[in-house]
């Protein structure tokens, strides 16, 4: 069974951008607007890995990270931003976060991201 994705951003660009890029290598990918509509989905409990940006209205992805952890749920996390400061980075990785990419990251960067998130999940099934 593939991976599913979940991808979270308010930036429309960024949302395709990933999208078409996790999906041309063979990921299951959903993207949401905002962190609200992805809590509502139906893919939540399938989701294998999160790639949200840490600074989106209604809820951040810290928060989200947050929600999700005091619900029982030990989904992989990767964050991305534009404000890639030494306190944000630091926020995100104590928060639980597998990365932090900033804004534009390259698609290696990404991916190896990704492999890390799923190899942990993977670890944690056998």
């Amino acid at each position: 069974m593939p991976h599913l994705i979940s991808i979270i951003d308010d930036d429309p660009s960024v949302r395709a951008a990933t999208n078409n890029l996790l999906s041309s290598r063979g990921y299951d990918v959903q993207v949401f607007a905002s962190a609200p509509e992805f809590l509502r989905s139906e893919v939540l409990a399938a989701t294998s890995c999160v790639i949200a940006d840490i600074q989106m209205p209604f809820m951040n992805g810290l928060e989200l990270l947050r929600q999700m952890r005091n619900d029982g749920r030990q989904t992989p996390f990767i964050f991305i931003t534009a404000n890639a400061e030494r306190s944000v980075r630091a926020r995100a990785i104590e928060a639980g976060g597998i990365c932090l990419l900033a804004k534009p990251f390259t698609t290696m960067t990404l991916i190896n991201c990704l492999i890390a998130a799923l190899e942990g999940l993977d670890d944690t099934r056998k």
